[in-house]
């Protein structure tokens, strides 16, 4: 399948390289988020098959992170690979991974949990022995993520038990979704409105908090010093690499344009078209 570049056309720009004293030549080791940068919807991006090769040829760790909490990692390993990328399970942090491991450290096996969220989310909290429960009465906790089968009734459901007392988890706070018809609504629009209707604010697990990123490098088992953290998001991505301390790049085949990491307090080290100015200027480097 040839990519197809879905942001407007635009001239080429340089690197934004924004820290003299740091080059490409020192990141030995990739985080990668996977919307926005490797795919948009069901179309690949340019240079992201390109750009894992090389990775992988030259034995560079790496591990896609992603917010996004619909699927599990074989089904991303799958999308994947008919895309023409070629990569293990172990590859893929999924923020359903990272909260159910995150649940699994301040409740046991077995504690019933109500869930807003699809088979990613699902598959993560009973593959660590959590009991996924349709009765908001007896959840002891509300984990909540993207969930494109939304109704009134799961969200009356999940806000009666916050109410109840039940904390409140999110995997992501991202408030949009792109596609190829453009932004859609993210699981950040799901937890908006059950703090609206419970007035409690979630816990959120995903990027840009902590602890996906502390999963993250210790899933790796690498160090912060020689680590880039790529996304198209400046308050996931970016952020989150930012306060986990890491070089961040931002790609602009996503959500962010060039103007809008330019202007953020707290801009990426470096700013690429997308992943094929990213290799070519690392290659180039190293």
């Amino acid at each position: 399948m040839k990519p197809t570049k879905l942001m407007k056309p635009m001239k080429p720009m340089k690197p934004m390289k924004l820290m003299a004293d740091r080059d490409l030549s020192t990141i030995r080791n990739f985080l990668l988020d996977l919307d926005g940068v490797v795919y948009r919807g069901e179309t690949l991006l340019p240079g992201a098959v390109e750009f894992i090769i090389e990775l992988q040829s030259r034995h560079v760790p790496f591990l896609f992170i992603t917010n996004n909490s619909t699927r599990t990692p074989a089904q991303c390993v799958a999308k994947l690979k008919c895309m023409g990328l070629t990569v293990g399970e172990e590859a893929v942090l999924t923020s359903s991974l990272a909260t159910a491991a995150y649940l699994a450290s301040i409740a046991p096996p077995g504690t019933p949990v109500y869930v807003i969220g699809e088979v990613g989310l699902h598959r993560a909290l009973s593959d660590r022995g959590f009991l996924v429960t349709d009765d908001h009465t007896a959840a002891r906790y509300v984990v909540a993520g993207h969930d494109t089968t939304l109704t009134w009734r799961k969200l009356a459901d999940a806000t009666l038990a916050i109410r109840r007392g039940a904390p409140f988890i999110a995997t992501n706070p991202d408030r949009t979704l792109p596609t190829e018809e453009g932004l859609v609504p993210g699981a950040g629009a799901v937890l908006a409105a059950l703090q609206a209707a419970s007035s409690v604010s979630p816990q959120v697990i995903g990027k840009p908090e902590a602890a996906i990123f502390d999963q993250a490098m210790a899933w790796l088992g690498v160090d912060t010093e020689h680590a880039a953290m790529v996304g198209d998001r400046l308050e996931t991505d970016i952020l989150g690499g930012q306060r986990a301390g890491l070089r961040t790049v931002g790609v602009l085949s996503g959500v962010t344009t060039a103007e809008e990491f330019a202007q953020a307090d707290l801009p990426p080290d470096w700013v690429f078209e997308d992943l094929a100015a990213l290799l070519a200027a690392w290659r180039s480097q190293t």
